[in-house]
């Protein structure tokens, strides 16, 4: 499966990479989040589509295939302070958050997750996105 073409805010690329860079995430896998932002199309905020994802969106998404398959779920994508250990936030750095990154409305993506397996994501809706609701600089 091709990987759907990504919209991106040039100020969530700045503030994804700055994220990148710091210290906290020395440790961790950030490769795919890294592909995502350099395969990117960027925009200026005033410019983003209203069906795109991008950081602080809620966004609705069905799960395609494997054992969560047909469930849908409701989440925010947010940065890693902003989690505050709530169910229906995901970070950026989290397998599915870096996934829901600038895509569509309609667009579907497979991802890999932990433990070796990849998932399959349909986006079906957006509840909300900062740029939408003229918050450009959140």
């Amino acid at each position: 499966m091709t990987a759907p073409s990504i919209l991106l805010s040039r100020l969530d690329c700045e503030r994804l990479e700055a994220l990148l860079e710091a210290p906290g995430t020395a440790d961790l896998d950030t490769s795919a989040l890294e592909a995502e932002l350099a395969r990117a199309q960027i925009l200026e905020p005033a410019q983003m589509p209203s069906d795109v994802i991008t950081m602080n969106s809620t966004a609705r998404f069905r799960v395609l295939d494997g054992s969560d398959e047909g469930q849908e779920r409701e989440l925010t994508l947010v940065y890693p302070r902003d989690v505050n250990g709530q169910a229906d936030r995901v970070s950026i750095l989290a397998p599915v958050g870096s996934a829901l990154l600038g895509l569509r409305i309609d667009d579907t993506i497979e991802w890999p997750v932990p433990g070796g397996r990849t998932v399959r994501l349909k986006v079906l809706s957006i509840a909300y996105q900062p740029e939408a609701a003229g918050e450009l600089h959140r």
